[in-house]
């Protein structure tokens, strides 16, 4: 099932004297947070803050609450995770977050054997790799168009054609 809201980045730091603060942020690109208005203190949405502006500034996003008016409220900030509710994130079409792909149980795409399940993304900078678990045995796939054929977040399973010995008992 999927969740609502998405931890997004942590406040960081303060920018200015005026409330505005720095976010670490936990997206590949500011453009996924777009129109975004209200960033949550909680994953289950009991408080949020209202976004007047957001800006990239290097590594870090910089933004302007309502409810964070000065430099003081700002330092009382740092440390908290800020979480968007999923249908306010532009996700480009044919995209998924990392949160949906865990889990996913994977397929090959010809035979339908099962090769384990997603349990971990990990971020090489030239493509992503899944981690697979199969019976407590750890495999890596690389994420990329040779190997991930389809990906199908409702149905919770992913299709690959996996690369010659990845696997033990591949030829």
């Amino acid at each position: 099932m999927k969740n609502n809201y998405f931890e997004i980045g942590q406040i960081v730091g303060t920018h200015g004297v005026r409330g505005m603060v720095r976010i670490k942020p936990w997206c590949d690109s500011i453009d996924i947070l777009k129109g975004v208005k209200k960033y949550y203190l909680t994953e289950n949405g009991n408080e949020f803050f209202t976004c007047q502006r957001l800006a990239q500034n290097g590594q870090v996003f910089i933004a302007a609450f309502n409810e964070i008016t000065n430099i003081d409220d700002a330092k009382l900030k740092v440390g908290t995770v800020l979480y968007a509710v999923r249908e306010d994130l532009n996700l480009e079409k044919g995209s998924y977050f990392i949160k949906d792909i865990i889990g996913c149980i994977v397929l090959d795409s010809v035979t339908n054997k099962n090769y384990g399940t997603i349990t971990d993304v990990s971020k090489t900078g030239a493509n992503d790799v899944w981690h697979i678990n199969n019976s407590g045995k750890e495999y890596l796939i690389p994420v990329i168009p040779s190997v991930v054929n389809n990906v199908d977040i409702e149905k919770q399973e992913v299709k690959i054609t996996p690369l010659k010995g990845i696997f033990e008992d591949e030829d």
